[in-house]
């Protein structure tokens, strides 16, 4: 069964998993000692999608979910958040995929998944709705949809047929250790498709997993880097991020905001990006790459200032505001 809504073409197709996160609501206790869950739509692509309609872009998201209250109600949030749901599948046999979430004091999260297996694994090729991806300007993934048959295939027939069409693919690794069998696992699967995409963003910590060498040093980064490859980013957390081209590197200072969550951060500066890329693709690659890149973690940090990925995603207005203020203090 697929999910269908006729609207015109996304500029930016994201693919893969698309779940429930519990949230404690009591940041710095454990799994076991919070009273109490907040339900947070969740999953790094479709937090993607949605970061990319919230800025005024056009976007849809390709996955699976179950035939079940979870499942329903993320196919509503898409659609509320106006994200094309044309390549939604719902799958009658198997149970939308949960994570519970723990918040440190510092707004840093541990996970614990509940997946055996869920819809998002279950994403066969046959499902797939290739004229929404040939049709798009960039298709955006992540890892998890590589760990386990039938989504690998569907991904990796996805991704190839995205290259095969010219559009340009953005790979956000988004690590999450616990759905791998081991780390070796993670970092082969990971890196099994690395060489394919055009623009890769990674935070600090993965460089460090993805390498095993010291995130600071910029050998090491460019260890990641393949000729390929348009862009690489390196996300520093609140201190900004670092960017690679062909040409030219960089940093770009970050914002200081309060934070209460992480989650999603990563999402929204992706998505961000992802917006001033499909506007002008190679202005992004060049000239306008740091204002972009400003706007980018703008957005990531106003992500952490609220609870959740999806509920707490900035807009336009929000990002320039939080530049305005930075600047005048």
């Amino acid at each position: 069964m697929t999910i269908s809504a006729a609207s015109p073409s996304p500029s930016i197709v994201a693919f893969g998993e698309m779940l429930i996160d519990f949230v404690p609501d009591t940041s710095g206790v454990s799994l076991a000692e919070s009273t109490g869950f907040l339900k947070a739509p969740g999953g790094a692509p479709a937090n993607v999608a949605c970061a990319i309609t919230k800025l005024g872009g056009s976007s849809a998201f390709i996955g699976k979910l179950g035939d079940d209250e979870f499942g329903h109600m993320l196919v509503d949030i898409l659609k509320k958040n106006k994200v094309n749901t044309d390549g939604v599948c719902i799958d009658p046999h198997a149970r939308t995929a949960l994570a519970f979430v723990t918040l440190r004091n510092d707004g840093e999260r541990e996970f614990m998944f509940y997946r055996n297996p869920s819809a998002d694994m279950l994403l066969k090729e046959s499902e797939l709705k290739m004229d929404l991806i040939k049709e798009a300007k960039i298709f955006h993934y992540g890892s998890i949809s590589l760990i386990s048959e039938p989504c690998r295939s569907a991904h990796m027939a996805a991704m190839k047929a995205a290259k095969e069409a010219g559009i340009l693919l953005s790979y956000d690794p988004n690590v999450r250790l616990p759905l791998w069998p081991s780390p070796e696992a993670a970092r082969d699967g990971i890196k099994s498709i690395w060489n394919q995409a055009d623009f890769i963003k990674v935070s600090d910590d993965e460089v460090q997993f993805l390498t095993q060498g010291d995130a600071e040093n910029e050998d090491v980064v460019m260890s990641l880097w393949h000729d390929n490859l348009k862009l690489l980013l390196v996300t520093d957390g609140e201190k900004g991020c670092r960017y690679f081209t062909k040409e030219f590197k960089g940093r770009v200072s970050g914002f200081s905001v309060k934070t209460v969550d992480t989650t999603g951060a990563g999402d929204a500066f992706v998505g961000a990006l992802l917006v001033s890329m499909a506007k002008d693709t190679d202005a992004i690659f060049h000239a306008k790459l740091r204002e972009a890149l400003t706007f980018a973690n703008a957005c990531g940090a106003i992500c952490t200032t609220k609870k959740g990925a999806i509920p707490a995603l900035p807009s336009t207005s929000d990002a320039h505001e939080l530049i305005a203020t930075s600047k005048a203090n």
